[in-house]
């Protein structure tokens, strides 16, 4: 793909516009020791054999999360719903594109599997049946100052594992990264919400949220960060209050799982937020009270730093973004860099004193 304009940028013409961010695939050597993390961080299970473990949130998708038994775990793709088969067809045009299937698992519909640029599995689905939604526990509501809403009694939030209301955004690490957010602007109707930049102007990151119109979409549904690989770097899933993110932290401590970042409250975005490893080392996010935008909010741009990426809480931990160097990532790093236009020297050891 040929740029013609610095990236990332809204496209006038999409090919189709993503309504929603359906599931994230993984693939796990333990079925079971998944299953246990993700219940335990608020995920419901749908379906589990030896083969395949799906699981929920409390509202009307039938799975957000698929975890496919495999001998390496690793990230293995997402889906992107979109509202009409026409958009399936139009997607098949596209080079490397599957041909429109039926799918097997729970809700049915259609889907059209691609990939994109740094090499991510990308489902295109639609006409996936909604299911009921499942019951969850109404916000907390707050005294303040100014306003008692609250009187003879008392806060009580249960104490158990917080329901999981959605999956809300994943978060990726690539070398191409123009390349890479072009094609989601161009074929999937991305609108970058916020870009952070190096100190040259270029970009670094950007935080991309879906054309929804006059309807409200999450500040976020996609972002993209400027690595030297591509990798996963986490998944978010919206709980109902600060509370319920307050309660998870309590039952992953005392589950014994690994604690990655939080609580905090993120600026671009405005989330409070919690991360959590899973068995594997992927980074899950509990968040509540995100911004929601619609399509008619510009692009603002920022400066990239450790210090943007909260308004409180502790500092984001430098294990957060340290890269996992081994034998192929180092491999991977030198061909990327002979290959890749958006990937140098300068460029690398800029981040690096960033997140230092």
């Amino acid at each position: 793909m040929k740029l013609t304009t610095v990236q990332p940028t809204r496209h006038p013409h999409p090919t189709t516009k993503a309504s929603a961010l359906a599931y994230l695939i993984f693939d796990r050597p333990d079925l079971e020791r998944a299953e246990r993390f993700l219940n335990d961080f608020g995920l419901q299970t749908v379906l589990r054999n030896e083969a395949l473990l799906l699981l929920r949130g409390t509202g009307p998708a039938p799975f957000c999360y698929v975890v496919r038994h495999a001998a390496k775990a690793q990230f293995a793709g997402f889906g992107l719903r979109v509202d009409d088969k026409s958009d399936l067809r139009a997607l098949t045009r596209l080079p490397g594109a599957s041909g429109m299937e039926s799918s097997d698992w729970p809700g049915g519909g259609y889907r059209v599997t691609l990939t994109d640029p740094s090499g991510f599995r990308v489902d295109a689905v639609c006409g996936v049946g909604e299911v009921e939604p499942l019951p969850h526990r109404n916000a907390l509501q707050f005294n303040t100052v100014d306003a008692a809403v609250r009187i003879n009694e008392t806060q009580r939030p249960p104490e158990h594992a917080p329901d999981v209301i959605k999956l809300g955004h994943v978060v990726f690490e690539l070398a191409d990264f123009q390349e890479t957010c072009a094609w989601y602007t161009q074929h999937f109707g991305f609108i970058p919400s916020d870009v952070q930049t190096l100190p040259d102007g270029s970009p670094a990151v950007a935080f991309m949220r879906l054309d929804l119109g006059d309807r409200p979409a999450d500040h976020h549904t996609l972002a993209l960060a400027q690595g030297f690989v591509p990798k996963y770097s986490h998944s978010a899933f919206e709980l109902i209050d600060a509370d319920a993110v307050g309660m998870g932290q309590r039952v992953l401590r005392e589950k014994g799982w690994t604690h990655a970042w939080g609580i905090g409250r993120h600026i671009l975005g405005s989330q409070i937020f919690d991360y959590w490893q899973d068995p594997w080392g992927d980074k899950h996010e509990h968040y509540c009270d995100g911004d929601l935008f619609t399509s008619a909010v510009p692009t603002g741009l920022h400066p990239v730093s450790r210090e943007a990426m909260a308004q409180w809480g502790p500092a984001m931990p430098r294990s957060f973004t340290k890269p996992k160097l081994s034998p192929s990532s180092l491999a991977a790093l030198v061909r990327n860099l002979r290959r890749s236009p958006d990937l140098t020297v300068r460029k690398l050891l800029t981040l690096a004193k960033i997140f230092a």
